[in-house]
């Protein structure tokens, strides 16, 4: 009698159980957030002197030289150079419109169209143009671009040159009011002021972002940035709202 064979069933390896330390390179790779104390205290301690200066000047009164014309390209060139300086809320925009330039990728086009509608709205000043809650729209839109920041998601370009460029014809004309009744000397060399500083510190903001800061927490610091843009906007808008 024969007796057939069957094959042998081969039984399930049960994998043994990894150790506790092969977990340990998944856990690294979870993402740390670590907040720096100094930074907070920085962060705090620069929106503390914006709001102190938004609540002792408002965003149209800044004018170098105590006011007073410029009467000769030299005293032009220098009142346009330190008209976006000495003006929290002027230096806070074109910051932060060198944030939103790295974001984006296309620090010409952004800076561009700022500059161009910043002299734009110089001329309409000396036209003696008005402009309709020029304040409230120069501290709303620190606000809005600090917003953009902030929110740190991929961006369409044109929406961005709209809101940049309006906001560039308010200032514009903001600036416009320390240079009314200037010869074509000195009103050429605050033009020339006006639009090199801003043009430097724009364009340098984006330039110190994309040398300088590596590129996996470079969202993060230009958000972080954002946020800052922020409250500083609501300080401004607060002083012009409650004078």
């Amino acid at each position: 009698m024969t007796v057939s064979k069957q094959p042998a069933i081969a039984s399930p390896r049960i994998a043994p159980s990894q150790p506790e330390s092969n977990f340990a390179p998944r856990l690294s790779h979870r993402r740390r957030v670590r907040v720096d104390s100094r930074q907070v205290w920085l962060a705090i301690a620069t929106l503390t002197l914006i709001t102190v200066l938004a609540f002792a000047s408002p965003a149209f009164a800044h004018h170098p030289f105590g006011g007073t014309t410029p009467q000769t390209g030299l005293a032009g060139l220098l009142s346009g150079l330190g008209h976006p300086v000495i003006g929290a809320d002027h230096f806070v925009f074109v910051l932060v419109g060198g944030l939103l330039s790295a974001l984006l990728g296309r620090p010409a086009a952004v800076t561009g169209a700022f500059l161009l509608a910043t002299l734009a709205g110089v001329g309409l000043h000396l036209m003696a143009l008005d402009l309709p809650a020029l304040e409230l729209t120069i501290s709303l839109s620190v606000l809005l671009l600090g917003t953009l920041v902030a929110w740190g998601r991929t961006l369409s370009l044109w929406p961005v040159l709209v809101v940049t460029t309006a906001a560039g014809l308010f200032r514009g004309y903001a600036y416009g009011e320390a240079i009314v009744g200037a010869e074509p000397t000195p009103l050429l060399g605050y033009l020339l002021g006006l639009t090199v500083i801003q043009g430097a510190i724009a364009l340098g903001t984006y330039f110190v972002i994309g040398k300088h800061l590596p590129s996996v927490p470079r969202l993060s610091q230009i958000r972080a940035a954002g946020f800052i843009a922020c409250g500083a906007g609501a300080a401004f808008l607060s002083g012009v709202v409650l004078g």
